[in-house]
């Protein structure tokens, strides 16, 4: 006795409740708070943060929340602020960063389109059949029979249709695979935003160094002038046949050539230096005079920065932002894999035109299809299915270390910068006071030596002071600018110049022989500040 529609769908609904029964109520529950999803919804996991910085007591540092948005503005140098903006415009290291942006984006279109039909193929072919005689049936049925390629040892078949099949997001499979899309794609941002970071850094380092290079360039050359004028002296001792001037002269020589070679080594160094600029802002290697305006002091650290909280580098710094948002991407590859434990059900359909001659494949009688539900269950499959769903916590388990691992060496970074930032501005101070000194004693020295009055080896020793203090003074001032510029960069300054609209104002392509280099930063989204912690993952 054939079963009516009403029996067959109150059968099918029993059977599926039984299979959703067998799959466990807790997990059931899960399934229907999560939304129609299997797996654990995502919650941020917590994160040791410190509640206030280790100096935070003292006068030089404020806990306000600071602009960190244009940072290396603070050093008031044009010649900084320039270079910086075209290093944004045109560096290729962070352009290959926004095509890697682009490429999740892409890849996330990709996955979302699995929640639509996932086959949608339109079909044509034709064929020729050749039918032994063996194996020919109903051999006395007339060639004008509909049947006739039944019996025809010879025939052709013409077919155009298409075919279409729909896996349904029943256990929310496909949707988890957009969840970690969009986490990977939030990734992929803060993982240019993390270039961006560094980009500016580096650029800002690399400035550094270079005027601290010619700071000390210019140091030795000043000094190099000073012992020249020993060397006349020594000289014109010994030609008056002074006493000890025999050993005056040559030691006099030998200290002005120690300092002339330092003199080349620093404009090795100043060149180098330079390069290492023009390749930072994506240029040929060349000379970078017209950019630099020729020599500059070094950039001077403000006396005062404001450093805000340690917690706030969980939302400020791109690299945790980066961290945390593979971790929810992970959490999504446990729902995929947990889904792999229940039936797939599925819609399969396909229609045709076919005919034994292309003249009649469009007639009504040539139409044909099928359409129908499907089910497919992975059972008996030895334990590869759980044992997938392990693998995948067990990578969000190490995503989740490498968050918090992520988040103490920020604060570490954090620390090491804002120390070494007090420290070295003190000792600038210092140094200042002995340069100053170690310059009197040499002038004081250069006019008792001409007069006699004390032998050159004191002379030498004096004027080796004064270029060890003025050295040190250089290498103070230096170290004090870099420690700025590693705090600013400890606390993810910097990328938020992505967020300013175009200007029209990016380099013009004279600066290194071609067009610029665009990143295209309007294509990324804004990153969005993170609510306070949730716990750890369910």
């Amino acid at each position: 006795m054939p079963l009516s529609s009403r029996r067959v769908a109150a059968l099918a609904s029993v059977w599926l409740l039984t299979l959703i029964c067998a799959s466990g109520c807790t997990g059931m529950r899960e399934y229907f708070h999560n939304g129609l999803k299997v797996g654990p919804n995502y919650k941020r996991p917590a994160a040791p943060v410190a509640d206030e910085w280790i100096d935070s007591q003292n006068s030089r540092i404020s806990s306000e929340p600071g602009d960190y948005r244009n940072w290396w503005t603070v050093f008031n140098d044009p010649v900084l602020n320039r270079l910086v903006q075209t290093a944004y415009s045109q560096n290729i290291t962070l352009r290959e960063a926004g095509f890697r942006v682009a490429e999740a984006q892409a890849q996330r279109g990709v996955v979302a389109g699995n929640l639509f039909p996932q086959v949608q193929e339109v079909i044509a072919d034709y064929t020729r059949t050749q039918r032994s005689q063996e194996t020919a049936l109903f051999p006395s049925i007339p060639a004008s029979s509909p049947f006739a390629n039944l019996a025809a040892p010879q025939f052709s078949n013409w077919r155009v249709g298409g075919s279409l099949a729909w896996e349904l997001d029943f256990w929310g499979r496909y949707r988890r695979a957009i969840e970690a899309a969009d986490a990977r794609l939030d990734s992929s941002v803060e993982e240019f935003d993390d270039a961006l970071v560094v980009l500016i850094g580096e650029v800002a380092t690399t400035y550094v160094e270079l005027r601290s290079v010619e700071q000390r360039l210019e140091v030795a050359r000043e000094n190099a002038s000073l012992q020249e004028e020993s060397v006349r002296v020594a000289q014109a001792r010994l030609d008056a046949k002074a006493a000890a001037s025999e050993l005056d002269a040559p030691q006099a020589k030998a200290n002005l050539g120690n300092t002339l070679a330092a003199v080349k080594a620093f404009e090795i160094q100043r060149r180098q230096t330079q390069n290492r600029l023009a390749v930072l802002m994506g240029m040929p290697p060349h000379d970078l005079t017209y950019i630099l305006d020729g020599p500059a002091p070094i950039p001077r650290a403000p006396d005062h920065v404001a450093v805000g909280v340690p917690a706030e580098l969980i939302w400020r710094r791109p690299d945790v932002r980066r961290a945390e948002r593979l971790v929810a991407a992970q959490s999504a590859e446990i729902g995929i894999a947990q889904s792999e434990l229940y039936p797939h059900f599925s819609i399969n359909g396909m229609m045709a035109w076919e005919a034994g001659q292309f003249s009649d494949i469009f007639k009504s009688s040539a139409f044909g299809g099928t359409i129908g539900p499907s089910l497919r269950w992975n059972v008996l499959n030895y334990g590869r299915l759980l044992n997938n769903i392990r693998i995948q916590d067990a990578r969000f388990q190490q995503l989740v270390a490498n968050y918090q691992q992520t988040i103490l060496q920020a604060n570490e970074e954090a620390e090491n910068a804002i120390v070494a930032y007090l420290h070295f501005t003190d000792q600038v101070r210092v140094r200042e006071e002995s340069a100053r000194q170690a310059r009197e004693a040499e002038r004081v020295a250069q006019v008792k030596y001409r007069e006699g009055e004390i032998d050159f080896n004191r002379l030498f020793t004096v004027q080796q002071l004064l270029l060890g203090q003025q050295e040190l003074l250089a290498v103070a001032r230096g170290n004090a600018a870099q420690s700025l510029v590693d705090l600013f960069r400890a606390l993810g300054g910097g990328w938020e110049i992505r967020l300013d609209p175009p200007t029209g104002g990016m380099p013009s392509s004279e600066l290194h022989g071609g067009p610029p280099l665009v990143p295209a930063p309007e294509v990324l989204p804004a990153p969005q500040p993170v609510p306070e912690m949730e716990g750890t993952e369910e």
